[in-house]
């Protein structure tokens, strides 16, 4: 549930040191708006797909946006992509979304618009529930939600199966890079926990969800089944017919930055 095509990027990302001794490179962008102007003004936290980084067409774009707006913005990686340390295999959902926390904890300031990518629009929400009192509103890009058990465990065969819960991993290939997805037995437990979509998801904040209706990997069936499980009233879904998963064609990017303005502006009017 991903996937940017990378962008080369001139500067070297900062570290956060984790408690476990894993590294999780991010960049971090102070805004240039006045605090006096409007103390509570947001920032934007950019969060990834699964097996993707920050240097994607939507991570770096944001950023751009964010600079010329004089918003603060972070994006960052797990633990086990990009440039942070880890081994991707030892990785879950419960970690990740402990990696985001950490993020939003220790490099992000004030309250923050979460923006996630596919598999990151799970990790937003999980992180939104652990640090409600700092989200001032969720943007999901092909919002992924419960794919461990959704789209990948209910979809494979009764072999592939057997190989994860007896071998302990699945190794698949994939059109979004050379990299194979290595689906772990651990993924899938730890991602039974993670679930979201069986009862009410108790957050208050607005939320928009832009959603491609020929995404080969998350149905846009899914952005529907997330608005019915948020408790806010708050929330819009921007189907775009001719989307695919990848959500990164300039009218696509427009549409997410234009949500990313609206919700700012919902914060500070």
């Amino acid at each position: 549930m991903t996937h940017d095509l990378p962008t080369q990027l001139p500067n070297k990302p900062t570290y956060l040191n984790r408690p476990d001794g894993l590294k999780i490179a991010y960049h971090h962008v102070p805004g240039k708006r006045s605090k006096a102007q409007a103390p509570d003004i947001p920032g934007v936290m950019f969060l990834g797909g699964f097996m993707s980084d920050m240097t994607g067409t939507k991570a770096t774009h944001l950023e751009e946006h964010c600079i010329r707006q004089g918003v603060a913005y972070t994006r960052f990686d797990y633990s086990g992509h990009g440039q942070s340390s880890g081994k991707f295999a030892d990785g879950t959902i419960g970690h990740w979304a402990s990696d985001a926390v950490a993020i939003l904890d220790e490099i992000a300031t004030g309250p923050q618009i979460l923006v996630g990518s596919s598999m990151g629009g799970w990790i937003m929400l999980l992180a939104a529930l652990a640090r409600t009192e700092r989200v001032a509103g969720l943007i999901g890009i092909a919002a992924a939600p419960d794919f461990t058990e959704d789209l990948m465990w209910t979809q494979f065969s009764e072999e592939q199966k057997k190989i994860i819960m007896e071998q302990g991993a699945l190794i698949e290939p994939t059109e979004y890079g050379d990299d194979p997805y290595t689906i772990t037995r651990a993924l899938i437990e730890d991602g039974r926990k993670q679930l979201l979509l069986r009862k009410p998801i108790e957050l208050g904040c607005p939320v928009r969800l832009v959603q491609g209706m020929k995404d080969p990997d998350v149905p846009w069936q899914t952005a529907i089944r997330l608005t019915e499980a948020l408790a806010t009233d708050d929330v819009r879904v921007d189907l775009i017919k001719t989307g695919d998963h990848r959500l990164s064609e300039p009218d696509q990017l427009d549409v997410i930055t234009k949500h990313i303005d609206e919700l700012i502006s919902k914060t500070v009017a």
